[in-house]
């Protein structure tokens, strides 16, 4: 799995993006536990990700950070990469973000899609 860490921080909240190629769920979940054994990721307050599967179609994960794993999976199709996870991870600081969280999950979405 491709980390690129830390990308940004926000009211003391930090944001990291992770993915590598995928091709089935078992292959996600089996991605999501290998990024896990990191005891930083594992603690992490969300692991959101997205997919879109060329079997299987879109899907998603918000680990409590509703609409986090729909902005990852519009910026895959967008971009039309297929078989491919992507996991933005936050640490949540103590202060509410409102919808800043969005274009946080986004710029660490860009971040590692330029990183391909």
């Amino acid at each position: 799995m491709k980390q690129l860490g830390h990308i940004l921080t926000d009211k003391g909240s930090k944001y990291s993006v992770s993915g590598c190629a995928v091709a089935d769920r078992a292959e996600i979940d089996a991605a999501l536990k290998t990024l896990k054994l990191d005891r930083r990721y594992a603690k992490a307050t969300h692991n959101t990700w997205g997919a879109d599967l060329r079997e299987g179609g879109p899907i998603k994960g918000d680990d409590g950070e509703a609409g986090a794993g729909m902005v990852i999976l519009r910026m895959l199709e967008r971009e039309g990469l297929q078989d491919h996870l992507v996991v933005v991870t936050r640490w949540y600081g103590g202060k509410n973000l409102g919808g800043d969280r969005f274009r946080h999950v986004q710029a660490c979405v860009r971040a590692y899609l330029d990183a391909l």
